[in-house]
């Protein structure tokens, strides 16, 4: 394994050496014109060093890679490397999001609807507290394993642990009172759209990488990415009425801030998770006009 990842480094220097070399090459013949052989030879030795560097990709995915600070922290120094149980893993991981989110609709269901109890209420916060901190170590073994998972999207999962663990601290009161039906709806409408969100990108995602559009390791989120086009005319009614749930916690929290009997400090945080103050605000609105403008885009070049 030491021998081929350092074959694999040298190849990369090499790779580069001769990417510099062909730019050089190609600045150097500017005043001169090429012939069609040399343009057809520097296009084709271009396509083999992307697909020497696509190939060193897949074949680091089955190296050990060095832990990273998080999981040193959690799991210690040990070897995380999967080998071929690495898709066997993103499966489980998968699956795991799947059960926990019907399980997490069915207790916000019970918490709001059936019984009302502090205690309940805690036990669900501190479900979600633990449900997004084993999705941060689980992303990270799967990024150790070559899974191309965004930064963006593990620190995402990093702030909503925190921010879970904001409401599961928040004191029993009036202004919890005020707050906990609007809270336990939305979390059950959160859970309804990861619901779609999951069946809906699990289908693209096969789709596209039976036609080798997306990478083996590829995982769905709770989000929006670019190979998610088609098709989504049916969830964008769903998605904007989740950002605009969201808008509407982050006012109705803002206003519980005024208060003159407003004393929790969890109010005033600066992003309660799954609902937010004014900083929530501004990236709900953000959000909303991205997909907008994306998918008039996205519509307009497939017209």
């Amino acid at each position: 394994q030491d021998s081929c990842s350092n074959a694999i480094a040298r190849q990369r220097k090499k790779l580069k050496e001769l990417t510099v070399s062909l730019e050089e090459c190609k600045s150097n013949s500017s005043t001169a014109k090429l012939s069609p052989e040399e343009e057809d030879a520097i296009a084709e030795i271009e396509d083999s060093i992307k697909d020497r560097a696509h190939t060193f990709f897949e074949m680091e995915a089955f190296l050990p890679k060095r832990n990273g600070l998080y999981l040193n922290l959690v799991l210690g120094n040990v070897n995380i490397t999967l080998l071929n149980k690495q898709f066997a893993y993103k499966d489980e991981y998968e699956k795991f999001k799947l059960v926990l989110t019907v399980i997490l609709f069915v207790f916000s269901f019970t918490c709001r609807f059936l019984l009302s109890y502090r205690v309940l209420d805690a036990l669900f916060n501190f479900l979600l507290v633990w449900y997004y901190c084993t999705l941060t170590i689980r992303e990270s073994i799967l990024i150790s394993n070559g899974s191309r998972i965004k930064g963006w999207w593990v620190f995402h999962h990093y702030v909503s642990t925190f921010l879970s663990g904001v409401m599961l601290t928040w004191p029993e009161g009036a202004l919890y009172q005020m707050f906990r039906n609007q809270f336990l709806s939305y979390c059950l409408y959160q859970s309804f759209i990861q619901f779609l969100q999951y069946y809906y990108q699990s289908g693209c995602l096969y789709r596209l990488r039976a036609l080798g559009e997306r990478h083996n390791m590829d995982l769905t989120v709770e989000g929006f990415q670019s190979w998610m086009w088609r098709g989504l005319t049916f969830l964008l009614p769903f998605l904007f009425f989740y950002h605009f749930w969201q808008l509407y916690n982050s006012i109705t929290l803002f206003r519980m801030f005024q208060l003159p009997e407003c004393k929790e400090w969890q109010v005033c945080t600066p992003e309660i998770k799954p609902s937010g103050s004014w900083k929530q605000k501004t990236k709900d609105g953000s959000r909303l006009l991205q997909i907008s403008v994306c998918y008039k885009a996205k519509g307009s070049s497939l017209t």
